[in-house]
C-alpha cells in the first residue's frame, strides 16, 4: 500500500522536524548507547507478552535506528529495499495479520526491539494497542533513585499479575493498588481479579483520551488509582461513559494536587490568609447582608473516631467545639459524630451533617480522609477539612499544628533537670509531623546538656510496655503521652520526673484545638478561607504553631524561677523565629548529614522528616509492630519506615 507508506513517512518527517526544533533527538534512541557496557546486568526472560506499543521506544542496538523518526515512522523513500519491505508487512497485517513476535528487551519499564522494527512500525502507523513479543528483562542494579525504586516495586507487580502497561510516578502505589483489589505483591492474583483489573484499566483509559495526565507529571496508572480511591471499580465498568466523564472532570483538581504533592501550600501564620470582602465605609454601606447572622447561622460538623470519655485526643478537639460555640454566640452552631471507627460510619455521618445544612466539616482523624475525600469530591460546595498533615489532596484542606516547637522547650528542660544523660520519650503513631516532635526534642535537651540520649518507645506498637523499660533502665525524667483520658487515673503523661512511685508533674504540651477552629471559622466568615482557593490544584494545608496560640507548653509551679526562666526565653525566640531547632548542622542516627552548617529545613522538610536525630536511641516501628487500632491511620499518614516490610524495604527484596 504506496499510500499508506507515504502517509507514515509523512508522519515521521513532521516527528523529526519538531524533534530537531525542540533540540531533541529526533531518531530512536538504542539500549546499547544507555547502558554502561562495563557493567554486568542480569538478565531475566519473560516469554511471550502483550506489549503496549505505546511502552516501545527504541531499537537495542544503534544498527538502524536512523531509518525511523522517534515515534517509529518511517523516513526513507519508498522505492528503497526498506520502503518495500515495509510495504510488504502493511498488505500482509491487512490480509492475514503479523503473527510472529518481535524479539524485545525491556529496561525500566520501556521496550527496545531487537528483531520486529517494521513490524513495530507498521502497528504503530494502524493504530494498534499492543504487539507479541518475545521479552527479556534487563535488572538495573539497585540504588536509591526514586526511578529505580518504583521500577522494582513494577516489577514485584508484574511477577503476580504479568501486567507491563500501569505505572505509576510515585512509591507504594503498585501495593496501594493491589490492596484496592484486596490483594498483595507477594502472592500470584487469581485470574479473575486481574481481568476486572485489565478491564477497568482499558475502560478508564479510554474515558481519559481528553486527558493527559502527563502534561501534570502524572502517568495514567496514577490518575486510575486515585479514581479507585474515590469510586469503586465495579461503578467504574457499570457506568455510562457520560457519568465516568463528569467524575474524571471533578477529580481533575485532584490530579493536579497529587502532583504537587511535593508542593502543599502551607499557611503557617493567620496573618497571611487573603483579606476578605472589602470593610471600607462605602463598601460597608453598600454591602449585601451578612452570609451568615444569628438567624442563618454557618453550621459546622464535627467527627471523631472515638468518644470522647475513651480518648484524650477527642477531647481535647471537643474542648475546642465547646469553645466555638462560645466564641461566636450564635452565628456559628455545631454538631458532633462520634465512635466512628468505619468508613462506613465517616460516609454516614458526613450525609447526615449535609442533611442537616451543615456547610463545613471537620474530620478530625487521619483515618477518616478516604471517606472525606470522596464526600469532598461529590459535593464541591461544602467545606470539608481532616486533621492531619502532608495529605496532598485539592477537596480536602487539612490542619495541623507545629507540636515540634513545644517539644523542642520540653527537651531543653528535660536536659537541664536530670542527673543522668537517658531521658525517656514515648512517641504515640509514626505520622508524618510528629517525627519533628521526636527530633526537636532531643535537639533541645542535646542544646543543653550534649552527652544527652533519648530513649525512645511508640505507644502505638505491640508488645511494649514503656512503663517497665523506662523502670528497668531506671530512668527518671520522660516525656510520656500527650494525651490522657478524661477522668482517667493515669498520672504518667506531659514531662514528669519519677522516682520509686513519686511522681512529680514538669510540664504538659497543650494544643489549642479551640483557638485553631475559631481562626480557621473567622476565615470563613470574612471569607478568606474562600479566598484563598488555588485553582490550580495546590493542596493546602494550614499549620499553625506557638505564634498563632495554637499550642503551648503549661508548668509545674514546682519549677525553680530559673527553669521557668530558660523556657520562657526559648519560648519567645521561637515565637519570635529567631531560633529554629532545625537551623545548623543535623545528623541522623547512621551519621548522614542532613543539613549542612549554616542551613535550614524548610517547613516542607520539617514536616516530612522521616529519620530520628542521633542522639535519639530507638527506631521507627515497621508495620507489623504497629497494634491493629493505629494501623489505619498509619497507613494513609505514616512515614515510608513504617509502611516497608520488616527489615528491609520491597525494592531490597527483589532480585
Amino acid at each position: 500500500m504506496l499510500d499508506d507508506y507515504v502517509k507514515a513517512r509523512k508522519r515521521g518527517e513532521k516527528e523529526y522536524r519538531r524533534a530537531v526544533a525542540a533540540g531533541r533527538y529526533p531518531y530512536l534512541p538504542a539500549l546499547d548507547d544507555i547502558m554502561e557496557p562495563s557493567r554486568a546486568y542480569q538478565q531475566v526472560s519473560l516469554g511471550i507478552n502483550e506489549v503496549p506499543l505505546s511502552m516501545i521506544v527504541g531499537t537495542k542496538t544503534a544498527g538502524r535506528r536512523n531509518v525511523f523518526s522517534s515515534g517509529f515512522m518511517p523516513l526513507l523513500d519508498s522505492d528503497t529495499e526498506f520502503g518495500q519491505k515495509w510495504i510488504a508487512l502493511y498488505d500482509s497485517q491487512i490480509e492475514n495479520g503479523i503473527r510472529d513476535p518481535i524479539r524485545a528487551y525491556e529496561y525500566m519499564n520501556r521496550f527496545y526491539v531487537l528483531e520486529g522494527n517494521k513490524r513495530v512500525s507498521v502497528m504503530k502507523y494502524l493504530g494498534a494497542y499492543a504487539i507479541r513479543a518475545d521479552v527479556i528483562r534487563i535488572m538495573p542494579e539497585h540504588n536509591q533513585n526514586l526511578e529505580n525504586e518504583i521500577y522494582y516495586e513494577f516489577v514485584a507487580f508484574y511477577q503476580v499479575t504479568r501486567m507491563n502497561e500501569i505505572l505509576f510516578s510515585g512509591k507504594g502505589r503498585y501495593a496501594a493498588l493491589a490492596k484496592v483489589f484486596g490483594q498483595d505483591l507477594e502472592k500470584p492474583w487469581p485470574q479473575e481479579a486481574i481481568d476486572r483489573l485489565n478491564r477497568g484499566f482499558l475502560t478508564f483509559t479510554f474515558c481519559m483520551e481528553k486527558k493527559n495526565p502527563a502534561s501534570i507529571g502524572q502517568t495514567m496508572g496514577d490518575a486510575f488509582l486515585l479514581y479507585l480511591q474515590i469510586f469503586t471499580l465495579d461503578s467504574l465498568i457499570r457506568e455510562t461513559k457520560d457519568t465516568l466523564l463528569a467524575r474524571i472532570d471533578k477529580l481533575w483538581m485532584e490530579m493536579l494536587a497529587q502532583a504537587n504533592a511535593n508542593n502543599i501550600d502551607l499557611q503557617e501564620w493567620p496573618e497571611d490568609l487573603p483579606a476578605g470582602p472589602s470593610q471600607s465605609l462605602l463598601g460597608r454601606l453598600f454591602a449585601k447582608a451578612p452570609a451568615y447572622t444569628e438567624y442563618h447561622p454557618l453550621k459546622a460538623a464535627f467527627l471523631y473516631e472515638k468518644t470522647q470519655d475513651a480518648s484524650g485526643w477527642v477531647y481535647g478537639h471537643e474542648l475546642g467545639r465547646s469553645e466555638v460555640s462560645e466564641t461566636f454566640e450564635g452565628i456559628v452552631q455545631t454538631c458532633k459524630y462520634e465512635g466512628l471507627t468505619e468508613d462506613s460510619l465517616v460516609e454516614q455521618a458526613l450525609n447526615d451533617a449535609a442533611a442537616k445544612g451543615c456547610e463545613c466539616l471537620f474530620t478530625t482523624s487521619a483515618s477518616m480522609m478516604p471517606a472525606a475525600m470522596r464526600f469532598a469530591v461529590e459535593n464541591p460546595d461544602i467545606r470539608v477539612l481532616n486533621c492531619s498533615v502532608n495529605l496532598a489532596q485539592h477537596a480536602v484542606r487539612t490542619y495541623y499544628s507545629r507540636m515540634y516547637e513545644a517539644k523542642f522547650l520540653m527537651g531543653a528542660l528535660a536536659a537541664s533537670l536530670t542527673d543522668s544523660p537517658r531521658i525517656g520519650y514515648v512517641a504515640d503513631y509514626p505520622v508524618y509531623g510528629d517525627i519533628a516532635s521526636i527530633n526537636a526534642f532531643a535537639i533541645g535537651a542535646a542544646m543543653v546538656r550534649p552527652d544527652a540520649r533519648i530513649i525512645l518507645r511508640w505507644s502505638a506498637e505491640k508488645d511494649v510496655d514503656w512503663h517497665k523499660d523506662f523502670s528497668w533502665e531506671n530512668i527518671s525524667i520522660i516525656s510520656g503521652p500527650d494525651f490522657i483520658r478524661p477522668r482517667s487515673q493515669e498520672r504518667e503523661y506531659g514531662l514528669y520526673l519519677k522516682k520509686g512511685e513519686e511522681l512529680t508533674r514538669l510540664a504538659a504540651p497543650i494544643r489549642h484545638w479551640g483557638k485553631y477552629y475559631v481562626l480557621i471559622l473567622k476565615s470563613i466568615l470574612s471569607g478568606a478561607y474562600d479566598a484563598l482557593d488555588n485553582k490550580n490544584g495546590q493542596p493546602i494545608n494550614y499549620w499553625y504553631g506557638m505564634a498563632s496560640g495554637v499550642i503551648d507548653i503549661i508548668l509545674s509551679q514546682k519549677l525553680s524561677r530559673y527553669s521557668q526562666k530558660l523556657v520562657d526565653v526559648l519560648r519567645r525566640e521561637v515565637i519570635s523565629g529567631e531560633l529554629n531547632p532545625f537551623e545548623g548542622e543535623l545528623r541522623s542516627q547512621d551519621g548522614k548529614i542532613y543539613v549542612p552548617e549554616g542551613e535550614t529545613l524548610s517547613s516542607d522538610e520539617i514536616i516530612r522528616m522521616d529519620f530520628l536525630n542521633e542522639n535519639v536511641v530507638g527506631e521507627i516501628p515497621r508495620p507489623g509492630k504497629i497494634v491493629d487500632s493505629a494501623k489505619k491511620t498509619v497507613s494513609i499518614s505514616g512515614v515510608p519506615a513504617a509502611k516497608e516490610p520488616e527489615g528491609q524495604s520491597l525494592a531490597e527484596s527483589m532480585p
